[in-house]
């Protein structure tokens, strides 16, 4: 039952199906955000429109909207690194949810998760404001001077 759960998972992912249930943007609204990335700044959003070809037929409509900091590092806690010039977008590794579920197949209940890379460190593109980032500094301390961290997001380091 497991290894048939997990050959349904490893198929969808290579055919390239994405689930992703998403978050109307306001109450009132029909548009689905699917994914907003902090990380990587960027959000998709889907909604039904009329069909320009038959105005009786609806179609989805997929926005994918993506803020390039012009001012991004290669290592965005070393400021002396250089500029990033290299950005890269996967909508697969946009949608993937690393964060495990329990579903119920055949009466037992099973954790799975949707992807097996989710170990990989995700490469961004500016801070997630959901992080703790630090940068060591130097700080002059009783006539010695020592690297101590700095909140570089000081609001997710530090509980309110």
């Amino acid at each position: 039952m497991r290894s048939s759960l997990l050959l349904c998972v490893a198929l969808a992912v290579s055919l390239g199906t994405i689930l992703v249930a998403g978050y109307p943007v306001s109450p009132d609204d029909e548009e689905y955000v699917l994914v907003n990335n902090k990380c990587q700044c960027v959000t998709v959003t889907s909604r039904f429109v009329p069909s320009q070809e038959n105005p009786d037929e609806e179609v989805l409509e997929r926005n994918i909207r993506i803020i390039v900091p012009l001012k991004a590092r290669e290592n965005i806690s070393d400021p002396l690194s250089p500029l990033r010039t290299t950005f890269v977008y996967r909508l697969s590794e946009l949608c993937k949810t690393c964060k495990p579920i329990e579903i119920e197949l055949g009466g037992a209940i099973h954790q799975a998760q949707q992807g097996n890379s989710c170990e990989e460190p995700q490469t961004c593109y500016t801070y997630d404001r959901n992080q703790c980032y630090s940068s060591p500094v130097p700080l002059l301390y009783h006539g010695e001077v020592r690297q101590v961290p700095a909140a570089l997001t000081p609001a997710s380091c530090f509980a309110e």
